[in-house]
Parts: C-alpha cells; structure tokens; sequence
C-alpha cells in the first residue's frame, strides 16, 4: 500500500487546480485526482474502481510522479494536436531547446511567455514539447576525450590476439578499484507500504585493490594494498602484482595483460621491470579515457551488487573483510555466473553519435 501524504502543501495546490481547470486535458487532469486519493489515504484498488482503470495503471502514475514530479506523469505519449504558437515562434522554440537541457516546464513556460506572451498550462507545454519531437529522459554519460580510431584499432588488436592465442600463452585485464566505506541504495522488490531504509557510513576510507582477471578462468590475482606499508596503489605495488601473474601461469611462455595508463603501470621503475629478458609480460596499453574497454571494469560493478548495494558495514574493518571475501571465495565459487556480464564485448563510443553538452 503506498503510504499516504506523500505530497507537499504546494504540490496538492498544484494538482488541485489542475483537478478543478475546466480546460485542462481529461487524461492529465485524472492522473492528477488519482495522486490526491492516493495522498488522502485511498488504496490503489480503490481508486481504480472509482476510475474504471486498473490498479497497476494507478501504481504506475505513482511511480513516474515519484521519479520525476508532474512533467515525467504527464509525459505518457500524450502529443495533441493543437498549438497556440505560430511557425516561426515553434522554430525559435526548437532552437533554443536543443541549446540546452530543461529540467521541468517550468523554464519552458517561462521562455515562451517571455518572448510570446503565450501562457501554457503544464499538461499543455508537455504536448507542445512531445509534437516537437522532444522527451524526457536522461542524457547518457561519456568519457571526458574519445578516440574513435583509438578504440577500433585496440579491438582489432585484441581480436587479433585471441585468434592467434597458442596453448602456452593466455590474456588478463588488470585495474585498480578503490571501493568506499559506504552503503549504496539500490532498487530491489520490497513489501508494498514498507518504509525501508539503510544506514550511512560517517567516514570515507576507502580500500584500495589492485587486481587482474583472466576471462577464460576467471583466475583473479590481486594486491591488498591495505596490508603494505603504503596504503596506495603505487609501482612497487604493481610490480608485486605482475609477480603473482607469472608466478601463477607457470606453463606460460607469454602473457598478454591488457592495462590503463596510470602512472604507477607507466612508471620508470615499472618499464625496467617489464623489460627484463625473462619477463612473461607483454603489456597491452589501452587508449586514454576508455574504461570502458577493460573487461575488469565490469567485474568491479558485480563486486558492487554483490558487496556494497544495500549493504551496511558499521565498521571499516568488517567493509574490508567483505571486499575480500568476494575476491578470494565469491569469485572463485561463481565465476560461472558471471560470465555473461564480465565479457570482452567491446563497443566505440564515438561523440558523433551524440549531442554533447559543453
């Protein structure tokens, strides 16, 4: 049951008058009456009957009103056809919101009624936008820098050495994660009406962890840093690391360990190191601000589903421990689940495939 009185004195007001607007659209205006029976205590089963609607059509208004207040509940496909705006005021209209990202109508409104004097209502504006060929939804995060022919030039590479792999040599991603003394909320199925809720860590100390893992195994050396003596990720560190790959692929004449450009991988000390006559390693450099062409990227976000989403450590140490648990027992016990999310199923991202905001 969604617990009533979820909405503030400003927001009934809101919807009140939207309730009570003889013009306003029919469909927004009973999202809105569902949304006040919900607050005054109604069940959803109740209001559909009221409605002649299902209650899951009721949960789901709830739902997009939770996620993004009235402009995301109104925002169900619902064009219109009509349009207070002449051609040229459209096409300004158009311009001026592809600048730019509005985060409610409410900017849109104003923008309009300043240039045009033309007053829409929220319901209104939302159909205007949607006739314009505009949603609402988020903008999709990108690296800082991309290179296009960088990152097609280190798949064909990669692809170039799997297909030529002999049975003497084998490939790891290697990365540093560092995971926070923190809880992460995180959706999951809860009993309907139940406040649920989880506890925050007052401190940011982090564990720092720098690891490889081998696709075909799941084979997953890795460095505690927390138990040396400088509790960073640094060459030494590194160099530890590479020890317990070769020393863990003993019948191996060649190891293939596809790693970022951090200065403790492209370190001096670390170059030498590499260069040895006898060395195992051959390193593979990834192209700057790709993350997301290492495998071990994704093995990190299982990590986090496994360790930290609604999970509250109220200690560091206790956080720690179960940080490493998950690489020396979960890893080793349930790699097979894992194999379809920890993949090498590279893709570009290319900037021209978007509108990027400066």
């Amino acid at each position: 049951m969604i617990k009533s009185g979820f909405l503030s004195k400003r927001e009934r007001r809101e919807l009140e008058s939207i309730v009570r607007c003889p013009s306003e659209d029919h469909g927004i205006a009973r999202r809105c009456n569902a949304l006040l029976l919900l607050d005054e205590g109604k069940s959803c089963q109740q209001i559909a009957q009221y409605l002649y609607l299902d209650d899951d059509t009721i949960r789901t208004w709830y739902k997009k009103y939770a996620e993004g207040g009235f402009d995301l509940m109104a925002s169900f496909d619902y064009k219109g056809d009509f349009s207070k705006l002449r051609v040229d005021a459209k096409t300004a209209l158009v311009s001026w919101l592809e600048a730019r990202v509005c985060q409610n109508v409410h900017e849109v409104r104003a923008f309009i009624w300043h240039n045009w004097q033309v007053d829409y209502s929220k319901s209104g504006c939302i159909k205007l936008l949607h006739r314009l060929g505009f949603e609402y939804k988020k903008p999709t995060p990108l690296p800082a820098h991309t290179n296009e022919q960088a990152q097609a030039e280190f798949i064909e590479n990669y692809q170039r050495i799997l297909n030529g792999l002999t049975l003497d040599e084998t490939v790891y991603f290697c990365d540093a994660v560092h995971p926070e003394h923190q809880s992460r909320p995180s959706r999951g199925w809860m009993r309907k009406g139940a406040n649920m809720a989880i506890k925050r860590s007052t401190r940011r100390k982090r564990v720092n962890i720098h690891a490889a893992v081998n696709l075909e195994n799941f084979d997953t050396p890795f460095m505690d840093v927390a138990q040396m003596d400088v509790n960073r990720v640094d060459s030494d560190n590194a160099i530890q690391l590479f020890e317990k790959l070769e020393a863990r692929n003993l019948d191996k004449k060649r190891i293939y360990l596809i790693l970022d450009n951090a200065p403790y991988h492209r370190s001096a000390k670390v170059r030498q190191w590499l260069e040895r006559k006898d060395c195992k390693i051959k390193p593979i450099w990834l192209p700057t601000y790709c993350p997301h062409l290492n495998a071990i990227e994704r093995l990190w976000g299982v990590m986090h589903r496994h360790v930290t989403h609604n999970k509250f450590y109220p200690t560091f140490t206790k956080f720690g421990h179960a940080i490493l648990k998950f690489l020396r027992e979960t890893i080793p016990k349930q790699w097979r689940n894992f194999r379809d999310t920890v993949t090498d199923n590279f893709r570009i991202i290319s900037d021209e495939k978007f509108r990027v905001m400066e």
